[in-house]
Parts: C-alpha cells; structure tokens; sequence
C-alpha cells in the first residue's frame, strides 16, 4: 500500500466517524424533545450504518456510512397531564434517547477519528521526509 492510499484510507474513516459524531450530538440535542400534539410521537433516536466499500482507484476497501436509520422500539412514558403532549391518559411520550448510550458512542467515535487522523498525520509526515530525501 502506498503513502497515499493509507491518506484516503485514514480520510475515509475520519468522514465516517464525523457523521456518527454529528448524529450523536443530534440525538442529544433532542433528547427532551417530546410531540406537539396530544399523543404525538416525540423524536426518534438515529442511528448510524457503517459498510465497506471498494474504492477501485486505491484496491482497498474504505469504510462509509450505509444508512442513517432511526431506533426501534417503544418510547418511554412518564405522567405528565398538564403537558400539551399528553394523551387522554395524562401520559406523554418521550424520546428514546439515552443519554449514556450517546456518550459511550461519542467517545468510541472520538477515538476512532483520532486513531484515524493519527495515521494521517504519520503518513504526512513520511512523505514530508521522503520529499526532503530527494531534494
């Protein structure tokens, strides 16, 4: 593998990991938001795919985001009735965010950019002295 090759590999991932940080930092800039009509569905948490793909120009497979889904599952309910979102029951639907679970996936996503953008600043650096070898 070339010296530019591992750059667009190093790249590649650090796109990756930057859309999974901007959809955890959705998820928890949302995480209180409920429905605006009685009963109404608050935000869903989003979740991100990760798939290789071949990059034919490097012969490398590169990671890229597959998909930008939404989470299964119920939404907690807490008893509110004076909220404007709660149901006839006095129940309003809340996020299925937790906020543990996004912390846990921004750090992982913060170490793998970082493992990422460590690779890219070492290849630099190899081709910055292999320029200075051949002047």
């Amino acid at each position: 593998m070339d010296l530019e090759s591992a750059l667009r590999i190093s790249a590649a991932g650090m796109a990756a990991q930057s859309t999974r940080l901007r959809v955890v930092a959705e998820n928890l800039a949302n995480r209180d938001s409920t429905g605006s009509a009685p009963g109404a569905d608050p935000y869903r948490r989003k979740t991100v795919t990760f798939g290789a793909t071949l990059d034919r120009a490097l012969g490398a497979e590169t990671v890229q985001v597959r998909r930008i889904g939404t989470a299964p599952g119920d939404f907690p309910q807490v008893h509110d009735p004076g909220h404007p979102a709660a149901d006839e029951r006095g129940y309003v639907k809340r996020p299925n965010v937790d906020s543990l679970v996004e912390t846990m996936d921004m750090r992982e996503a913060q170490r793998s950019y970082g493992a990422n953008l460590s690779v890219l600043e070492v290849t630099r650096g190899m081709l910055t002295r292999t320029i200075e070898a051949l002047r």
